[in-house]
């Protein structure tokens, strides 16, 4: 499912076979059928798995030890970060593999377009309780917390899938500042917790020019890049 996975995300779902998967994988096409009706299924399946190994890094970012503003800058940090090394292993922004995959089929696919859904539910969930946290702190306005957190999931992915499709990895450098500035985070509000300074404000420089450094937060920064560097290593 892994090997699925990874070709759908380097190429797309359109493009790929399944002579392709058997091959990366190393399997025979004979055992494919054995287990999977086509493609549809083996690429719910290996979304759903790829959810199940991305889960604790959800659950570790958006901790609720962690001060709600910092989640958000540390999901956004994170993505810069690892694009920025999946992009030198492999030449290309390769962008989010389930924003990827859902653009391309689900006007197409029904159960893929369903997997799409139910795990950017789960996700959405997770933006939800920070923004209900930084409401209730008024750290941001007041407002449907639900809907907000649907517009700011819908601007990290629309950046994703911008960088993808215009192959520029720019456009993720200041992705934190900006989904601050598109959450209209009020002026001067201290970001309690971050780094263990409580005096710290949120400003451009709280990650470097690298994207490898979010106030010595390495492991939270890297550990989403791990999990797909893994599946792309085992199957590239």
């Amino acid at each position: 499912m892994d090997a699925t996975l990874a070709l759908m995300w380097e190429e797309s779902y359109g493009a790929v076979t399944i002579d392709d998967i058997c091959r990366r994988a190393g399997v025979k096409k004979g055992s494919f059928y054995y287990f999977f009706d086509g493609k549809a299924s083996l690429a719910v399946e290996a979304l759903e798995r790829a959810w199940t190994q991305e889960k604790a890094w959800w659950d570790e970012t958006f901790s609720a030890s962690v001060p709600p503003l910092e989640r958000i800058w540390q999901a956004c940090a994170a993505t810069f970060a690892r694009q920025q090394v999946l992009r030198k292993k492999h030449g290309k922004v390769l962008g989010c593999p389930l924003g990827a995959l859902g653009s391309e089929v689900c006007t197409q696919d029904d159960a893929i377009r369903d997997q799409v859904r139910a795990i950017f539910g789960r996700k959405l969930r997770y933006w939800e309780s920070a923004l209900r946290e930084a409401q209730a702190t008024g750290q941001v306005e007041k407002g449907d917390v639900r809907e907000k957190a649907a517009c700011a999931m819908a601007f990290f992915q629309g950046m994703i899938g911008q960088a993808r499709m215009l192959n520029d990895i720019e456009l993720l450098r200041d992705l934190p500042e900006r989904m601050l500035e598109h959450l209209r985070v009020r002026d001067g509000v201290v970001a309690r917790g971050v780094g263990g300074d409580s005096n710290h404000r949120w400003t451009p420089m709280d990650t470097d020019r690298d994207g490898q450094n979010f106030l010595g937060r390495k492991v939270a920064l890297f550990g989403l890049l791990d999990i797909w560097s893994t599946i792309l290593e085992d199957h590239g």
